[in-house]
């Protein structure tokens, strides 16, 4: 999609926001990135942190944009910010509940001076309800939305807390989505702009509903978290992991016939505990005869899916 002729101000920091407008700069938008004069975006004193994750946020949703400090409480900062939404097609912001508004950077505000604009408000649980002046982050986000629970490996196990931030990118995701749909939506209909609220826990929850069809049953008791062995993941000789997930019968009956075992043909989803734990131990067993490498070229010529747990940087350099 080329957005090259969309200007987008940006008046989020941190990682939510800002990945959303990474995406729409990515699609070549003209994103203006609106900081604050005392430091910017907070997330460009990570840079100095020790951590290699922090560190990297800023450069890593934020490049091609362009950059202009304003505090948006003095009235000619405030005026220079009316100058620049003139020109805009599209505002994302991500304050807490009512700040836009006493800002006078809100909605109705611009949308009066701004024909056809289109404003996505990005916060952790939305403009209104219960929650909405809740504070938070990525990890409080996939606690309430179920996505904490997911990851827990047995019934009677504590959740997991994942390495990537996934509440973050989903949010920013749809809020690109969102404003992608604004501007389709203007050119498709009248002109007229819109107005998106979204939620970053709405997000996440969105994302888990297939574990709500489940009912009450735990993460591992599910087909898709590792309840059949068909579908699941496993040592290797050389201490990686290899990933396999042969879900369909075709699938199942190619990864018996490259792994020699036959054997296993009509065991692909058993209802029996006891069978599916029988298959998983054989499967196991034949996994740890040989390095990820050689399973991995093997299940590919037999056109198995399967794949090498990797590194985000090892996959970054493939």
């Amino acid at each position: 999609m080329d957005l090259s002729d969309v200007r987008v101000l940006d008046l989020t920091q941190l990682l939510p926001g800002p990945y959303a407008t990474q995406l729409l700069a990515d699609m070549g938008a003209d994103v203006i990135k609106i900081e604050r004069p005392d430091g910017g975006d907070p997330a460009r004193r990570f840079a100095a942190d020790p951590s290699p994750e922090l560190a990297g946020i800023f450069e890593a949703v934020n490049c091609g944009k362009r950059s202009v400090a304003l505090n948006l409480t003095n009235e000619r900062a405030r005026e220079a910010f009316y100058e620049l939404a003139a020109d805009a097609d599209a505002v994302i912001e991500g304050f807490r509940p009512g700040v836009v508004d006493r800002l006078g950077v809100d909605y109705e505000t611009l949308s009066a001076r701004t024909e056809g604009l289109v404003y996505c408000s990005l916060t952790g649980h939305g403009q209104s309800g219960p929650d909405s002046d809740r504070s938070g982050h990525d990890l409080t986000y996939a606690a309430a939305a179920g996505f904490l629970d997911a990851t827990r490996p047995a019934p009677d196990a504590a959740p997991v807390q994942p390495a990537v931030p996934v509440g973050d990118f989903a949010g920013g995701s749809l809020a690109a989505l969102a404003v992608v749909s604004g501007l389709l939506e203007r050119e498709l209909g009248d002109g007229t702009g819109t107005y998106v609220d979204l939620s970053i826990t709405d997000a996440l929850v969105s994302f888990c509903q297939l574990l709500a069809a489940d009912g009450p049953a735990a993460p591992s008791e599910t087909v898709l978290g590792g309840k059949y062995p068909c579908y699941a993941i496993y040592e290797t000789e050389d201490g990686r992991y290899l990933a396999i997930a042969a879900l369909e019968k075709r699938f199942w009956e190619r990864l018996c016939a490259a792994t020699d075992n036959e054997e296993l043909l009509d065991a692909h989803r058993a209802d029996s505990e006891r069978r599916r734990e029988q298959v998983r131990e054989t499967l196991a067993e034949t996994f740890a005869g040989a390095p990820v490498e050689t399973w991995e070229r093997r299940l590919e010529r037999a056109d198995v899916p399967a794949a090498a747990v990797r590194s985000a940087a090892a996959a970054l350099e493939d």
